[in-house]
Order: structure tokens, then sequence, then C-alpha cells
């Protein structure tokens, strides 16, 4: 899958460095997706991590000279080779070592430097994330674990290993996570330093699920993708993030997540948390109704009619309302981004529901264009001011929208 490219990581020095574990195929496949979403990245390959994956490889997929030896003599690449680990490392805006090895570890956390890797990590001034993988023994191994805690007190990022099956046969803890998760901590550490750095944000996604009996329920057609895209601008962004979701898509890496299925259960969970919250975005699709009642058993058809249950709905709590009031009060948060999926009078409709929820900014979409809103992976919207103001933002994915409404949302908080 080709990966889409990040805005964050256009143009990013990423020194990706390999060792010698058998979970080096995986890097190839990581440097192949760094590089697709835009980032330069100059690998660094231990002597024993050439034994599992050529340095070719790792050309061919970044298109950037790949380092291996401290004492080479030559390089199809710009940096002199002889202070190779200096250029490399003053240029870097993150060390990514993936994967490391026990071995690699013990030379981080003691200070070793007897190779282009460990040289240029001593030399480095960017943010540095590590990436074990090693038998399950080895990584719980008391030595190793306190080499972990070494380096994290030092302020590296340890991406914890994932538990499975290794090439031995074993199960236990410590295989390299797959590509979209070592992503995923590369964005968090590159946006720790951005914009939002120190501002909490909630996003909300996905359609809520109220009950009709134990195996049915009322939702609507909502996928949580446009609040996912949210979720992740904002932690690009450098926000804490609180995603409160009725989906089940993958997780956005470094987000707290919360759970939920009703309108109910939503509520509770925003109310929860807004008291440190910077700002609110509510995407979810949350229904508007509700059976009145929620039958305790599976309602069964008669086979020997043709009756029909009657199931009276109700008003779900409007989460905005609760949220205007407590901001009423408390002045938190600083800035309430609501969501109108319209089917007819899009803007009138829209502008209605700013005013009368009291909301800063409000994103309106025409839920019956085929190719923007509800199940796909591209919006066309419209943000409404609390000001009056009104920007059409042209047909693009919802990364895009996403980034767009981040950014409004970023010149409004104080």
């Amino acid at each position: 899958m080709t990966q889409e490219p990040i805005t964050l990581l256009q143009n990013k020095r990423i020194v990706l460095a390999v060792t010698g574990s058998i979970a080096a195929y995986k890097a190839a496949d990581l440097a192949s997706k760094l590089t697709q979403a835009g980032a330069l990245v100059d690998v660094i390959m231990t002597e024993a991590a050439e034994r599992f994956v050529t340095p070719l490889s790792f050309q061919s997929l970044t298109g950037r000279p790949v380092y291996t030896n401290l004492w080479q003599n030559e390089s199809s690449g710009a940096l002199p080779t002889h202070i190779a680990h200096v250029g490399l490392a003053e240029g870097a805006d993150l060390l990514l070592v993936a994967p490391a090895t026990a071995n690699t570890l013990a030379k981080l956390a003691h200070g070793l430097a007897d190779d282009l890797l460990t040289v240029t990590a001593l030399a480095a001034r960017c943010p540095i994330v590590v990436a074990p993988a090693m038998d399950g023994s080895m990584y719980q191994h008391p030595a190793t674990q306190a080499n972990v805690a070494t380096l994290r007190q030092r302020g590296v990022t340890i991406i914890e290993p994932e538990s499975g099956r290794f090439a031995s046969g074993l199960v236990g803890q410590g295989r390299l996570p797959e590509t979209i998760t070592l992503l995923g901590h590369v964005r968090l550490a590159l946006g720790r330093s951005a914009a939002l750095a120190g501002k909490h944000v909630i996003v909300t996604a996905g359609g809520t699920h109220e009950a009709i009996d134990p195996v049915r329920f009322i939702t609507n057609r909502s996928s949580g993708k446009q609040g996912y895209a949210l979720a992740q601008a904002a932690l690009d962004a450098g926000a804490a993030v609180t995603l409160v979701t009725a989906s089940d898509l993958p997780q956005p890496v470094g987000a707290q997540i919360i759970n939920v299925s009703s309108a109910e259960h939503m509520q509770q969970a925003v109310l929860e948390h807004l008291a440190t919250a910077d700002a609110l975005l509510m995407a979810a699709a949350v229904a508007d109704f509700r059976p009145q009642s929620r039958a305790d058993q599976k309602i069964k058809k008669k086979d020997d009619s043709d009756e029909a249950p009657t199931i009276i709905l109700a008003r779900t709590p409007d989460i905005l309302l609760s949220v205007k009031d407590r901001r009423s009060t408390t002045g938190r948060p600083y800035v309430v981004v609501g969501f109108a999926a319209e089917s007819e009078k899009l803007l009138a409709h829209a502008r209605a529901k700013l005013e009368r929820k009291g909301l800063d900014l409000l994103i309106a979409n025409d839920i019956t264009a085929p190719d923007a809103g509800f199940e796909v992976d591209t919006n066309r919207v419209v943000i409404l001011g609390a000001d009056g103001s009104q920007t059409p933002l042209a047909l693009a994915t919802k990364t895009r929208i996403a980034e767009a409404i981040i950014s409004r949302v970023t010149h409004l908080l104080p």
C-alpha cells in the first residue's frame, strides 16, 4: 500500500539506524514508507545488520546513500565520510534506531562509540527514538531493562516491542511493531515542539449506537474517518489528544483513547475531560434519537403474524449544549468546533447550529455528495466562524481537511 504524503514529514531529515536483528526486514518497509511520506531518509547499517538486509535494498528504497562504516573512504553521498557521524547527527531532525538489538541498547546506554551508529548517537542533538527487537527472554533480562530505563531517563523515546511468536518458535514480548505503529511514533516525536505543544484537544469520532435490544441498535453511516484524521492532525501539531470514539479504526499513536457506544456515554466522557481541554472538536455523528426503552432480551418475530414491534423514540442528550452550559461557568474549552452533516439548506442549517450552540467554528458538509462525507476518504466542507466568516475547502482527503481545521483552531487558541 502506498503511503500518503505526511505534511509533518516533508523534507525532514531522518537518520534510520538498522542493527542486526531478524526484524531488519521490517526496517526496509519503514524506510520506504518514510520516503513516500516525504522524509529524507539516511540509513546507517551496523555490520550485523548487513547479514540480514543489503545496503543496496535501502539505497534503492530511499534514493540516498547508505552508511555502513565509520572508516569508509568513499561514498556517493554529499556528506564527507571521514566526519559522516557529525554531518549525519547535526543535520538530522530525528534519529530512529529500528530495530535495536540488546547489544545496541547496551552500547547506547553506556555511551560506547565503536561504530558509525553509536558515534552518531553521541553527536546527535535531535530527538532519539529507539525500537528494541529481540527474543522475549533477552528483552525481559534485568540488564536489558536497566539499559532501557537509563535511555528513558536521558529523554530517549522507547517504542515498546509487541508480544508474539519469534523466529525461535518461542512467544513473548520482543517483536518489532508494524510500520504503521513505528510511523506513528516518528510523528509523535517530531510534533512535540509544534504549534499546539502543551495544549489538550478532545476529539469525538464515529456514529453512536443506541440499543434496541441486546443485538440491535440505531446508528448512522459515519465511519469516524474525519474524526480520526483530526486527532492525528492535532497530534502532529503537538497537542495532547483525547479521542472519544464510537468507531473501531486504527488508533492514532499517542492519543488517549476512550471507547464509547451511546450518545449518553459520549457525553459523560466529554464532560469528564472538559476541565483541562483547550479545544473540543465534536466530529462524531451523535444520534439524535434513541429507543425510549431497551428490551432486555432479543425481540423475536412471530412466525404466525405479520405484526412488527413499535419502537418509540426519545431524544438523546445534546452534547454541545451541555458543553455550552459548562463553558459558560468554567471558560473551558477555549475553542469549540461543531460539525453539521446536512442533506439540504447546508449553510442556513449550519449557521443556525453554530449560533444556537455557541460554537467558535462549524464545519458543514453536504452528505448527498457521493465523493465527500460518510464512508469515503475525501471531504468537501465549508468552515463557518462565529465572526461571520465563511471558508469553503475544495474536495481533498480527510487528512488535508483535518489539517486545515486544526490550523484554524490553533490561531483561535490563546
